[in-house]
C-alpha cells in the first residue's frame, strides 16, 4: 500500500478509483486533495488517526478582513495603513491603540493575533518601534506565524514560503510609502507549494510539544 506524507490534489487526481492508500504518522491532506478522494472513492487509512486542519494551517490566499494595532510608536503608521487598507476595500479591524500614551506591545500583539487565530480576520499587522518584539509575542499564540518584515522580498518570502498570518513592522525602521508596499505585497502573496504546507504541518506539531 502506497503512503503518503502528504496528499496533494495532483496526487489525488491520479489514484486509482476506490483504491486504498496509507497516511503517515502526522501526514496531510490537502483540502482540494479531499474533495478529489471523496469523488474517486479513495480511502485513507491513518496510524495515528490524526490530520492537520490545512483550512486553517494555509493562510487565505486571498485578504477580506485584517486586523491592526500598534503600540504608542505606531500610531501614525497605523492610521495611515488603515485607511489606505480601507480605500481599497478592504475590512479592517483596529485594536488600537490610537494615542501617544505608551501602552506594552505584548497586549497589542495578543490582541491581533487572537483575532487571527479565531478566525476573525485573514490577516493580521502589529506595528511597534522595530517589530521584533510583537513578532515575538504574536508567535506565543498558538497557530500564528508571525514574521517582521523590513521590505517586499522578506514579505513575500514570509507569506509563500512559510505561511505567515501576521505581520510586524517596526515604525522606526520603514516609512508610510515603504511600510504599505510591504503590507500589499505581504497581501498579495500566498502559500501554494505543498512542500511548504508540508513544513508548516511540522511547526503545528511543535506547537503540540
Amino acid at each position: 500500500m502506497k503512503e503518503f506524507d502528504i496528499i496533494t490534489e495532483a496526487d489525488a487526481r491520479v489514484l486509482e478509483v476506490g483504491s486504498t492508500v496509507r497516511l503517515a504518522p502526522g501526514g496531510i491532506v490537502t483540502p482540494l486533495a479531499r474533495d478529489t478522494l471523496k469523488a474517486r472513492r479513495v480511502v485513507v487509512e491513518r496510524d495515528d488517526g490524526r490530520d492537520v486542519d490545512l483550512e486553517r494551517l494555509a493562510p487565505p490566499a486571498k485578504i477580506g478582513v485584517a486586523v491592526i494595532g500598534a503600540d504608542h510608536t505606531g500610531v501614525g503608521l497605523k492610521r495611515t495603513i488603515v485607511e489606505a487598507l480601507r480605500r481599497e476595500g478592504l475590512g479592517v479591524i483596529d485594536v488600537g491603540t490610537n494615542g501617544t500614551e505608551a501602552v506594552d506591545y505584548p497586549d497589542i500583539a495578543a490582541a491581533v493575533a487572537t483575532a487571527v487565530a479565531r478566525g476573525e480576520a485573514d490577516a493580521g499587522i502589529v506595528i511597534d518601534g522595530a517589530g521584533i518584539g510583537s513578532a515575538m509575542a504574536a508567535n506565543k499564540i498558538a497557530g500564528i506565524r508571525a514574521a517582521m518584515c523590513s521590505n517586499e522580498t522578506l514579505a513575500r518570502y514570509a507569506r509563500e514560503h512559510n505561511g505567515a498570518n501576521v505581520l510586524t513592522l517596526g515604525a522606526t525602521l520603514v516609512g508610510p510609502d515603504e511600510a504599505l508596499a510591504i503590507v500589499r505585497t505581504f497581501f498579495s502573496s500566498a502559500i501554494r507549494e505543498a512542500r511548504y504546507l508540508r513544513r508548516l504541518a511540522k511547526i503545528a506539531r511543535l506547537e503540540r510539544r
